[in-house]
């Protein structure tokens, strides 16, 4: 029994991780269609967010606070990685929708580009040019809106961009002065400390339940009810399915639909970017720790059925449990008197990376005899 609530336990945490890494790539890739490949980036993006706040927050005027610094690090990793997303659909995925082909090789090219981009640029260059993003995008949301109508806002718009550039770059020099380290590009991996509240574990019924695994349920549950009432209950949840199911009637219904696809990206992006948070507690962070996670986040998305949170939620959990299964050897514990041909073969996938392996390879024979996944769309979905 207590072989079983550990497999259990080790399954739901490393599902948990997937689930979240997977759960903006479901609302990107499922709802939108679109293959992102920097969809790991993001992830990445998320990640180091989490070690520049933990940086600020051990400045001498924040260490009282240095504990509450994860609660500040996933509100900063979904706006940080949310803005680049929104970015990044504005300006190249906007061009391609209807073209996977060219928009796989378009957003693998923006992973590149990410992956350079965080070797080569100080952190605190980076952080300043986030926020000349954030107040540009949104300083037109909060002007007037004579102001930004007619001749004139054309330069309402450049004096928008002028001052939220000039803002970036204070900021940056301020964060690099404040916090030095910050101030050289660090093309070396980088550690995320988790505050005292998080370290340690927890021993219930003969178990030992690690601290940080936990906490990382908690947010991917939490993650997926928010998600999952924002697009049952939301005003823009709705409009989203609606533009999902049939986009031209939306259109005549007067749903900004080019509005709902900034959004869309703009959610799936930002919930990289927390997935990113549980990812930094767990390990190092470098410039390719996203790459580790995106061929498994599509892996849960279309086993889960293309579109589905449900089915996303469930294979998720099911590829935790068969990877603690397979890759911990449980099954040569759990059935000691194995025949020694099979032994074998359980034995040589008995490592993280080869159950990997097998489950994936097992995944896509399951996908040849039910190609849809395990919830297929059904209705206008299948026809968008």
């Amino acid at each position: 029994m207590t072989l079983l609530f550990e497999t259990l336990f080790n399954g739901l945490a490393i599902g948990s991780v997937l689930l979240i890494a997977a759960l903006g790539l479901a609302i990107v890739f499922g709802l939108m269609g679109v293959i992102n490949l920097a969809h790991g980036e993001l992830i990445m993006l998320g990640a180091y967010t989490t070690y520049v706040v933990q940086l600020i927050f051990r400045l001498p005027f924040l260490a009282p606070f240095y504990d509450a610094y994860v609660l500040v690090a996933l509100v900063a990793a979904f706006v940080v990685s949310g803005i680049v997303g929104v970015l990044l659909e504005r300006t190249v995925i906007r061009r391609l929708y209807g073209s996977p082909l060219e928009t796989l090789l378009a957003t693998w090219g923006v992973s590149l580009i990410l992956q350079q981009f965080v070797r080569s640029v100080p952190l605190a260059s980076a952080a300043g040019l986030v926020l000349t993003l954030l107040l540009a995008l949104l300083g037109p949301a909060v002007l007037p809106g004579q102001w930004l109508a007619g001749p004139r806002g054309r330069f309402t718009r450049a004096g928008v961009w002028a001052g939220a550039a000039l803002v970036g770059v204070l900021a940056a020099a301020s964060l690099g002065s404040l916090v030095p380290s910050l101030s050289r590009a660090n093309p070396r991996n980088v550690d995320v400390t988790a505050p005292a509240w998080m370290r340690g574990s927890i021993e219930l019924a003969g178990l030992t339940l690690p601290v940080p695994r936990l906490v990382i349920i908690v947010i991917t549950v939490v993650a997926v009810l928010g998600i999952t009432w924002f697009l049952a209950r939301s005003v823009w949840g709705m409009r989203i399915r609606a533009v999902t199911q049939n986009r031209p009637m939306s259109d005549c219904l007067g749903i900004p639909t080019e509005t709902v696809d900034v959004l869309t990206f703009g959610v799936g992006s930002g919930l990289a970017g927390v997935a990113g948070v549980a990812v930094s507690l767990l390990g190092s962070v470098g410039p390719n720790v996203g790459a580790s996670y995106i061929v498994g986040c599509f892996m849960v998305v279309v086993l889960g059925g293309v579109g589905n949170l449900l089915g996303t939620v469930i294979a998720s959990l099911a590829i935790g449990v068969m990877t603690d299964l397979i890759g911990a050897g449980r099954l040569l514990t759990a059935w000691p008197g194995m025949p020694p041909s099979i032994a074998a073969v359980v034995d040589f996938f008995a490592t993280t990376s080869m159950a990997q392996v097998l489950i994936f390879s097992l995944i896509v024979v399951f996908l040849q005899f039910r190609p849809s996944g395990l919830f297929p769309q059904k209705g206008r979905l299948v026809e968008a």
